[in-house]
């Protein structure tokens, strides 16, 4: 493999990477999708077989969602990582998943952050108008 080529799939990998985690966030984690969340979380709790709960967690479970998320995406677009046979898939997918999951941790911990931030402030603003 070129050097070239190389580049160019890492690139795929980290720019692919982005939708991956943006879709598997936003459906396990985002208020527009929060009633089907919280449906998903009762039948994942409540169903009578295990395979119906374990079908219903995949859809709480940021992780989880972004394997099935980066298997529609393999299929989307065909993209390989250092192989160009099914193994290429294989291993796409795995790096894809991880580079998701990474996206993630550094989204939550960047929310986190901020949320954070507005509380203290938001105390900061309280003291200040009890204190002029």
């Amino acid at each position: 493999m070129t050097f070239p080529a190389l580049l160019t799939q890492t690139a795929w990998l980290f720019l692919l990477a982005i939708p991956i985690a943006c879709i598997a966030w936003t459906v396990t984690h985002e208020e527009v999708f929060r009633e089907l969340h919280e449906w998903c979380v009762a039948k994942s709790k409540t169903s009578r077989h295990l395979y119906q709960r374990k079908f219903f967690y995949l859809f709480t479970c940021e992780y989880c969602f972004s394997h099935y998320v980066t298997i529609f995406f393999l299929i989307l677009t065909r993209y390989k990582l250092l192989l160009n046979d099914w193994r290429g898939y294989v291993i796409a997918g795995f790096a894809l998943v991880g580079v998701a999951n990474l996206y993630m941790s550094v989204f939550a911990h960047l929310r986190l952050e901020i949320k954070h931030e507005r509380v203290e402030i938001e105390k900061e603003e309280k003291a200040v108008k009890k204190n002029p």
